[in-house]
Order: structure tokens, then C-alpha cells, then sequence
């Protein structure tokens, strides 16, 4: 008996793909050509070959942004995930005024990145703002939040007296405050898709494990953390993707000159920007950057999906 084919469901996810193929294949492609191209905001001059990836590795400015931006993941990531499931467990075991704290946690993530840029920038002020007020009470002197290009490592051992060596600094206070404000605007999204991994955790395990006087720490690492790890995957993935694409915070909260101090705050994905249409307007060398962005993030992405095989439960 043959059956008949029911193409009726590919009607749902044609707008989907369409916007897809539209806004995100398209310009892939078009990038893709570009970068074989001297090619302006005025439009294509001559076909030039490879020459704007080896023009990469004779950019210092390249991989000041791009060492930039690899600070900004390291430090990003891991504390997102960390403090996502802190609160997430939190807001778990709150009965009460549960709805309230959800969205209160959540507000970050709804709230304009221009609106919470300029308040991140007011906090950081060293003139009246509220860190350096609060730093006060510990009987530490006010910072240059923004405006520090040492890094944090160099200025924490060199209170004690330490030397360190420059490559060793770390990210500048100007990029650390970048961070603390990145992670403070995921940590909204990633608690409540915690929570939400954590609820689908059945309550019997818990008991059985009490049952076997387990304590509470040894129920997390042995219980929770296992069940969870197909959220924690997810969280993991999205933040990366989401961290290599930071531009807002930089480009509201830093400067003049944007990217300052001395250029330790510009990410990868500013520099595209100020590449492509900053003076040089240079397009086609913007798209070469912008194609090597593309082949990081889909190889960590891929990397991600690979550990997953392994350890998820």
C-alpha cells in the first residue's frame, strides 16, 4: 500500500528557514566572497586572493582583540555557569515568593544593553561611583575602573609587593569590568533554564539518597550535577556563542577612544565593526575577520557537542 507523503508539516518551519537562509546563509556566503576581494563601502575594486588572511597574521591589532576576547570567554563562561547554578539551586528550594525572585533574576535579561551599559558606567565612575564606594568600606582606595590598562593580576600582586611578568597581568580592570557586567547579564537567562533542568530532576533520587544518609554536598555532585548535564551543555554553548559576540558593553562604556585604555578592551567583534566601517572602511578585510570569528566558534561549538557524547548521563 503506498502511502501518501504529508508535506503539510514543513509549512511550520519554512518561515523559520526562510529567515534563516536570508539573514544568516546569505551573508555567510556574501562575507565569504567579499574576503577574496579589495572591496570598500563604495564597492568592489579588484580580486585580490588570500591576501586579507595573511594580512592577519601581521596584524597586531587582530590579536590584541582576539587575546581580548579569549579573556573575556575564560573568565565569562565559567562564572556564569557557577553562579547560574548557585542561584538556580537557590530559587529551587524557595517556596516562598517564588515567582517574585524568577523575575527579578530574569529582569537583566529583558532590559536594554544601552540602558544597563550606561548604568555599568555610572557604577564604574571613579568620581562618586558605586564600587569605588563600596571598595571603601574595606578600606581600599577607589580604582580607574574603566579607564586601567594594567591588568588585574599585576595590580593584586602588586599590592603585595609582586612582581609579576606582563604576560602574566591578565585582562585589564577596563576588560574585567566588561566581564563582571557580561556575567551579570546572563546570569538572569541561564538561572531560569537551570531551574528548570534542576525541577526535572525526580524527587525519588533525593530520597533514596537521604534513605543511604548521603549529605547534602555529596547528593549534589553525585545526583545533580550528573542529571543536569545536558542543560549545563547548553548553557555552556549558548554563553560562549553569546560571549564572542559581546560588542555593546564595549562600545557604550568605554572610551574615548572606543576599545581604550591602549586597546585592551577591543574584542573581535568590535574590531570587525571599526574595521569595516570605521576610516579604512575596508569591507573585505572586515569580512576575513569576521569568516575566522565564524570557524572559531563553530569549531568550539563542535568541540562542545563532542565532550557532550562522552560524559552526558
Amino acid at each position: 500500500m503506498r502511502t501518501k507523503k504529508n508535506y503539510f508539516p514543513f509549512g511550520y518551519i519554512l518561515p523559520a528557514f526562510l529567515i534563516v537562509f536570508a539573514f544568516r546563509l546569505i551573508p555567510i556566503v556574501l562575507s565569504f566572497i567579499i574576503s577574496f576581494f579589495k572591496w570598500t563601502i563604495h564597492g568592489p575594486e579588484q580580486f585580490i586572493g588570500f591576501q586579507n588572511y595573511l594580512k592577519l597574521f601581521q596584524d597586531p591589532g587582530f590579536w590584541q582583540s582576539l587575546l581580548n576576547t579569549f579573556y573575556l570567554v575564560i573568565f565569562v563562561v565559567p562564572s556564569t555557569l557557577i553562579l547560574s547554578l548557585f542561584f538556580a539551586n537557590l530559587l529551587n528550594r524557595t517556596k516562598k515568593l517564588s515567582s517574585l525572585f524568577r523575575t527579578t533574576y530574569f529582569i537583566p535579561t529583558v532590559t536594554s544593553l544601552v540602558a544597563i551599559s550606561i548604568l555599568w558606567k555610572l557604577i564604574f565612575s571613579p568620581q562618586g561611583g558605586l564600587m569605588n564606594h563600596m571598595l571603601s568600606f574595606f578600606g581600599i582606595h577607589g580604582l580607574d575602573w574603566l579607564s586601567e590598562p594594567r591588568g588585574i593580576f599585576t595590580l593584586l600582586f602588586g599590592s603585595m609587593g609582586i612582581d609579576i611578568p606582563k604576560a602574566l597581568g591578565g585582562p585589564s580592570l577596563a576588560l574585567f569590568a566588561i566581564i563582571i557586567v557580561s556575567v551579570w547579564r546572563s546570569l538572569g537567562y541561564n538561572t531560569i533554564i537551570y531551574l528548570a533542568g534542576l525541577q526535572n530532576i525526580p524527587e525519588v533520587y533525593y530520597e533514596a539518597a537521604e534513605i543511604d544518609g548521603a549529605s547534602k554536598w555529596r547528593q549534589f555532585f553525585k545526583i545533580t550535577v550528573p542529571l543536569i548535564s545536558p542543560t549545563t551543555f547548553y548553557v555552556l554553548i549558548m554563553t560562549t556563542i553569546t560571549t564572542f559576540q559581546v560588542f555593546s558593553q564595549v562600545y557604550l562604556m568605554t572610551g574615548p577612544p572606543i576599545g581604550g585604555p591602549l586597546g585592551t578592551t577591543k574584542v573581535i567583534v568590535y574590531y570587525i565593526f571599526e574595521t569595516g566601517f570605521g576610516e579604512s572602511q575596508n569591507l573585505s578585510y572586515a569580512s576575513a575577520i569576521a569568516l575566522v570569528l565564524f570557524i572559531i566558534i563553530l569549531s568550539l561549538t563542535l568541540l562542545q557537542k563532542q565532550l557532550e557524547k562522552k560524559v552526558q548521563y
